[in-house]
């Protein structure tokens, strides 16, 4: 029979509903029974992408032995952290402070019947190995701790969440609010140097495996660069992109990212596809476009943009969450390829060129004697050893993964994640706006704005913000980054068409929403979840950036934008109050405060505002001129010629031939009237 988890909007927690454990879903339910039973809770966190997930769920979940543990002894609860981050959050801190590691997925911690933790880990296998205890001993063990030393674990629970509570970032003495400008240097300049001496000059990215892709990282870094004429790390940032995409982390057939390189050399990746990785990147790579124009950047956002569009966003205009590392119980088995196959199905031609540009003709790089496509030669070195011209060589490599891609879609698909979540949606409508903008491509941005119009319908409840979606239920109180990372987005694509005033209005709603009911009035900063949320042990305010960037960091960032846009002194006030607070710890460790260094950096130097204004077709041209260019810390809108009640900032008077106005805080030049000499000006 199937259990309580079947009632669930999410996959993840579906999964699991067959399962023999008497599993609940987070809620009171559970945790009024574990106090009423004064039983332990045993709580485990994972996702639907996660392949260590599924092997404890296949080796001790689905064991009616294990189960039978779990149910006598524990209050079970399974969690997903992407519906539920602020949980994630918290007991992810929590297993860090007590193991002085980091954690990961799945995450299994063992709570007092409070809720306050007093033991964890992450994977644990059924049996012991490698020196470290089975799950069965494990269960057994925390069990008679728990009825032989109650009284201890409750107490070390109370002291842990003490200790929790000391991460927060406290206000300090002093207002560094003066000092500001000087510590956005500082903050920049410190970044600069500690990825530069942790960079791989070899390989690209930033110290050894496993390597991310650190999207908010490589943009500051390359904001800094820009900013200070520093070719040096220009040119790391630029060369991690292009090994990026050259290695396995691309899809080489079916485009888009996957989560991270097991190895220093990105070539096998942890292959789960993420929606919040291919959004950032794709705004990252038309960044590396603008700056290099090398049209194999260009590829990594085509290839990016139409995987999104036709394997990850609904009919209705969402975009769905992820897909699985595995199929058909093996990681990786989607993707990776046999010699003999990928000889079969292509021509003599096509197979020659194919396999020496992929490593085909070298050994095998995954297990089982398979091959994970990567670039393994220079396209004009296989054209030299061929013998052939290299667009011939172009032409039939293009063929070859047409081929191959029709074959692989015949294979058992990964599974998908198909809820819609409005924090990572909100990151992939960035990336495709900014995408769409740069090269010009309607299609990014259409299907950026459906997904941005199914947002508002229905995620945007009487004023208020949800956070995830599935089978037509929309549920869960929004977070700080559902708010901050769509305002981001919706700032985004107010600059690739015409300014509509709607779009303005919601924006102004989602920061005045982030102000009343996130904000920290006494000490600065926004906590992670809203002032009427549900009572945890901890009520998160974090500034580092992790698999996604910080809240705060981009609260901070877009908030400043959206007050220079339309004059507006509380957002401003706001962001400066939130980098003031978390000054200190940017400045410790500046590399896991990426998001707050780019903040700081445009308040030190305000945005550019450039607003147009003129016939729609001709002002239009001048917009995609605009974006050609790599120009960071410039926004340009579009102005219309029939809303009337724009705040004063934007109200600018329309003429005949287009003109453009530009303003950086509270200075703005006169009117410019040719083109060439804006973009000289920017």
């Amino acid at each position: 029979m199937a259990n309580r988890l079947a009632h669930e909007t999410s996959p993840y927690l579906q999964q699991h509903a067959g399962n023999p454990v008497d599993w609940y879903p987070w809620g009171s339910e559970a945790l009024t029974l574990a106090r009423d039973r004064a039983r332990p809770i045993l709580l485990s966190v994972g996702y639907s992408a996660c392949h260590w997930c599924h092997v404890m769920a296949h080796e001790c979940f689905e064991d009616g032995e294990t189960a039978a543990l779990m149910n006598r002894h524990f209050v079970n609860i399974k969690v997903d952290r992407e519906e539920r981050p602020d949980i994630d959050q918290i007991y992810q801190t929590a297993h860090q402070l007590m193991t002085r590691r980091p954690g990961g997925w799945p995450l299994t911690m063992f709570l007092t019947p409070e809720g306050k933790p007093f033991f964890g880990g992450t994977y644990f296998a059924k049996r012991s190995r490698y020196d470290l205890p089975g799950f069965d001993e494990l269960l057994q063990r925390v069990a008679e701790a728990w009825r032989a030393q109650r009284e201890n674990l409750i107490a070390q629970g109370d002291a842990l969440v003490r200790h929790l509570a000391d991460t927060l970032p406290a206000p300090h003495d002093g207002d560094p609010g003066d000092t500001l400008t000087s510590t956005a240097a500082r903050a920049a300049t410190r970044l600069r140097d500690a990825s530069m001496d942790s960079f791989d000059a070899v390989n690209g990215g930033f110290g050894g495996a496993p390597k991310f892709p650190q999207a908010s990282m490589l943009d500051a870094l390359l904001r800094r660069a820009q900013a200070s004429d520093d070719d040096a790390a220009r040119d790391a940032v630029l060369l991690t992109l292009r090994h990026m995409t050259e290695g396995g982390l691309y899809d080489h057939l079916g485009g888009g990212f996957c989560r991270y390189s097991t190895d220093a050399e990105w070539t096998i990746p942890h292959f789960e596809k993420m929606l919040y990785d291919n959004g950032p990147l794709l705004r990252l790579y038309a960044q590396g476009w603008q700056l290099s124009g090398d049209p194999l950047f260009r590829q990594a956002c085509e290839g990016t943009a139409a995987w999104l569009m036709r394997e990850m966003q609904s009919s209705e205009g969402g975009y769905f969450s992820s897909l699985d590392a595995d199929s058909e119980g093996e990681e990786g088995r989607f993707y990776v390829w046999q010699r003999d196959e990928v000889a079969q199905h292509l021509g003599a031609e096509e197979y020659a060129v194919f396999a020496a540009r992929y490593g085909l003709d070298a050994a095998p790089n995954f297990e089982g004697h398979a091959w994970h496509l990567r670039v393994a030669v220079p396209l004009a070195d296989v054209a030299t050893r061929l013998g052939r011209p290299p667009a011939e060589c172009e032409a039939l490599i293009a063929s070859a993964r047409a081929r191959l891609f029709a074959l692989r879609e015949t294979r058992v698909r990964p599974g998908r994640d198909d809820k819609v979540l409005t924090a990572w949606n909100a990151l992939a409508i960035d990336g495709m706006a900014f995408a769409a903008r740069v090269f010009g491509e309607p299609r990014w941005a259409e299907s950026a704005r459906r997904a941005l119009d199914f947002v508002r319908v229905a995620l945007w409840r009487d004023g208020r913000l949800l956070a995830t979606h599935k089978d037509d239920r929309s549920h869960l109180n929004a977070y700080l980054d559902d708010h901050a990372f769509l305002l981001a987005a919706v700032l985004e694509l107010m600059q690739g068409e015409p300014l509509r005033a709607a779009d303005l209005r919601f924006a102004c709603a989602l920061a005045d929403l982030m102000l009343d009911q996130f904000e920290d009035a006494r000490d600065g900063g926004f906590y992670f979840t809203r002032h009427d949320h549900e009572a945890l042990v901890l009520r998160p305010k974090s500034g580092h950036d992790g698999s996604v960037a910080s809240g705060n960091g981009i609260a901070a960032l877009q908030l400043q934008r959206l007050g220079h846009l339309i004059g507006e002194p509380r957002y401003l006030e706001a962001a400066r109050r939130t980098m003031v607070l978390f000054a200190p710890e940017v400045l410790r460790v500046p590399q896991g405060f990426a998001t707050f260094v780019t903040a700081m950096a445009e308040y030190r130097s305000p945005p550019t505002l450039v607003m147009l204004t003129g016939p729609s077709a001709a002002t239009a041209a001048w917009r995609a001129e605009l974006a050609k260019p790599y120009l960071p810390a410039v926004m340009s809108l579009q102005l219309p010629d029939d809303t009337p009640d724009l705040p004063v900032m934007l109200a600018r008077p329309s003429g005949t031939h287009p003109q453009a106005w530009v303003c950086r805080g509270t200075v703005c030049l006169p009117p410019i009237a040719d083109i060439e000499s804006l973009l000289k000006s920017l």
